[in-house]
């Protein structure tokens, strides 16, 4: 008889210890993809966002540090102005490679250019733009004109209006970037020129005008000299540029890194846990199993059967529950995950980038790897001492 049907007649034969060799896999594979997926795609997510901006330093009006995070992770607009002259200082301090300044703004909330309930606005200027030029040379050419902006993944033009509405003024979207898990997914980007231009009409068209105040900016972002410490430009910038706080960008999100690295810890430990427990129980389940089959695996073995041929279908009847088991408790984790990325979010404060499809799968073969090894491990023992024993105790027994 064919292994693979041996092993399935006997794993049906004994359903309730199969099953419960099934829900083992299951919960093995299920929490080592759902930690990993979870772990992963915030870290991910911060990282994209930090590529995203593109800078080495962030310089804002002083005391708005945390909105300006709660912009940029969770999409929750800020409005802060300070001195466009600022960006002129910042240029002239040595260390300095470049200075693009941006202006912050908002969508009226409720808007509909957008499938959240509000949209964070980013102004930029085109002359010394550092951050989206990789994005627009390659995928635009000629930059952003008067009228159009670029969105991250959540925004999109309602189909019955062909515009980006904004304040009255339709825009027309020219791309999508790649999506973050943060709050650059709901943010639009255009020129100052359009920033503008949507105020100056504001008043005409929106039931709220937008006001931008004049020679004003919202932030300025900071390349520095590839030989330059970005910590000792920020050092200079507060010691000799008042009202402003310098971020830098490697340790913009420390908080949430810090809280990724204990999450990460306590997860391994749980998994070690876990792993533990799950493949003790696995092994006195395959004992009872083996147990009752002592006189059945003596009768093969008097018959011929090879001890090798039984130590076979012992472990691939493990590892077909495994694999199972395995299957399953990823497809329904991954599938938790997906579902309740809003609630992940908010309890971690920390945005989350699930993986493509690709990514997905090699995580998911991954897990699968581990469930089955755990199985096979588990069994291994009680399998090994059922097949080496001599069939005539076997069928004493």
């Amino acid at each position: 008889m064919n292994l693979i049907r041996f092993a399935m007649r006997n794993a049906s034969g004994n359903s309730a210890r199969s099953w419960i060799v099934f829900f083992c896999a299951a919960l093995m594979a299920g929490f080592v993809i759902a930690s990993t997926l979870v772990i992963r795609g915030a870290n991910d997510s911060l990282r994209l966002a930090l590529d995203r901006l593109g800078a080495d330093i962030i310089v804002i009006p002083e005391g708005h540090e945390q909105r300006l995070k709660s912009a940029l992770l969770m999409g929750i607009p800020v409005h802060c102005w300070m001195s466009d002259t600022i960006a002129d200082d910042l240029a002239a301090l040595p260390g300095v490679a470049a200075v693009s300044p941006q202006l912050y703004l908002s969508t009226l909330r409720g808007a509909t250019c957008c499938s959240v309930p509000e949209m964070f606005l980013i102004a930029y200027e085109p002359e010394t733009d550092f951050t989206l030029r990789p994005w627009l040379e390659e995928n635009l050419e000629g930059g952003l004109a008067l009228g159009e902006a670029v969105g991250g993944s959540l925004v999109y033009v309602p189909a019955e209006q062909g515009k980006l509405l904004v304040y009255g003024y339709g825009l027309d979207l020219k791309g999508s970037l790649e999506p973050t898990g943060t709050g650059l997914d709901q943010s639009m980007f255009f020129t100052f020129e359009t920033a503008f231009e949507i105020a100056r009409l504001s008043s005409e068209q929106a039931v709220k005008e937008l006001d931008i105040p004049p020679r004003t900016i919202s932030s300025a972002l900071i390349k520095v000299d590839d030989d330059v410490d970005p910590h000792q430009v920020a050092a200079q910038i507060s010691a000799e540029i008042q009202g402003v706080t310098p971020l830098e960008t490697s340790t913009l999100f420390q908080g949430q890194r810090e809280q990724l690295l204990s999450l990460l810890n306590s997860v391994v430990a749980l998994l070690g846990i876990t792993w533990v427990l799950t493949m003790a129980l696995i092994a006195v389940v395959f004992s009872l199993a083996v147990n009752e089959r002592r006189r059945h695996i003596g009768v093969m073995r008097a018959l011929g059967a090879r001890r090798t041929t039984v130590l076979q279908s012992l472990l691939l009847e493990a590892a077909l529950l495994a694999l199972a088991g395995g299957v399953v408790g990823i497809a329904v984790a991954s599938l938790a995950v997906y579902l309740f990325r809003p609630l992940i979010m908010g309890l971690m404060n920390t945005p989350f980038l699930f993986p493509a499809p690709l990514p997905l799968a090699s995580l998911g073969l991954g897990a699968l790897v581990l469930a089955l090894l755990g199985v096979t491990l588990a069994a291994l023992i009680p399998a090994l001492r059922i097949s080496f024993q001599d069939p005539a105790i076997s069928m004493r027994e």
